[in-house]
């Protein structure tokens, strides 16, 4: 089983940055990737980014390119997502999620999940 604890969420305008948080416990030994998705109210959840485990193959969804970045701290176990220039279209939860798969861009390939953080962008 693997953990995951986001952090990081809350309301920002629109432009504004904000970094979201994840930190990884458990067994991190059988995680491939580690990704990003969100949804919003009366939409289904969708994949934002994801990074392989080791840091590398970084994938992300043509809504964010350019101004989503994702990262990983190796000490810590924790990955990161930077997000700038937001717009109110982010508004959405965001979910941290692991996958045993090395590259995964699908929602589906994901089978850990952590308990979402709320991003409103918002004037």
């Amino acid at each position: 089983q693997v953990q995951l604890v986001e952090s990081g969420g809350g309301l920002v305008q629109p432009g504004g940055a904000l970094r979201l948080s994840c930190a990884a416990s458990g067994s991190i030994f059988s995680i491939g990737a580690m990704g990003w998705c969100r949804q919003a109210p009366d939409k289904e959840r969708e994949f934002v980014v994801a990074i392989s485990w080791n840091g590398r193959n970084p994938y992300y969804a043509d809504s964010v390119k350019g101004r989503f970045t994702m990262s990983r701290d190796n000490a810590k176990n924790t990955v990161y997502l930077q997000m700038n220039s937001l717009k109110p279209e982010d508004t959405a939860v965001y979910y941290c999620a692991a996958s045993p798969t090395y590259f995964a861009s699908s929602r589906d390939q994901y089978e850990y999940w952590g308990q979402g953080t709320q991003v409103t962008v918002s004037s």
